[in-house]
């Protein structure tokens, strides 16, 4: 099979796991050394591959959850070709699990409310960016606030030493005229 994009490969292989009864996930892809662009990707089941526990866990996880990994072997390699089609060039269509027949709630609710909730993260990131841009700026002009303060204090302080250095200077009777 032929895709004019990698999207519309995601997108097939996507609705072809809604109608199998699986979820798609976004694998591995390679990339050019030399632009960076993504040149092959694949898609494969959501129990793809098997859960390995990071070793350096200094504190145990609150709400351990069951891994969803099994192990499946099911994917579709895309690669893009020299005309700049998206190819597919190896199917593995055999799962290792059970697959879901779609029941009451569809794969589309699911994934429409995995899109509003990925949204509504991307949304308080960019807050998170804005308040945190905000939070230096303002650092940045206590900082500069501080300093014309501390340069005004010692100038007061300046003023008050020559000042009392002039009162001492003066003799006596005339402090005492004034």
């Amino acid at each position: 099979m032929e895709f004019d994009s990698e999207d519309a490969a995601k997108d097939f292989y996507s609705e072809y796991a809604r109608h199998v009864g699986f979820i798609m996930r976004i694998d591995q892809c390679r990339r050019s050394d030399i632009d960076k662009r993504i040149l092959s990707r694949r898609l494969s089941c959501n129990k793809q591959g098997r859960y390995v526990k990071p070793r350096d866990q200094v504190r145990p996880v609150r709400r351990p959850r069951p891994s969803t990994r099994e192990g499946c072997k099911a994917m579709m390699l895309v690669k893009v070709n020299k005309s700049g089609k998206w190819v597919v060039t190896r199917v593995v269509k055999d799962h290792t699990h059970p697959l879901i027949v779609s029941s009451g709630i569809s794969m589309d609710e699911r994934d429409m409310k995995i899109e509003q909730l990925t949204m509504e993260l991307e949304r308080e990131d960019q807050l998170c960016e804005l308040y945190h841009g905000l939070l230096l700026t303002l650092l940045d002009n206590v900082e500069e606030q501080t300093e014309l303060i501390s340069m005004k204090v010692s100038g007061i302080v300046n003023d008050v030493r020559e000042f009392e250095t002039e009162v001492e200077r003066l003799p006596q009777n005339e402090l005492d005229d004034n």
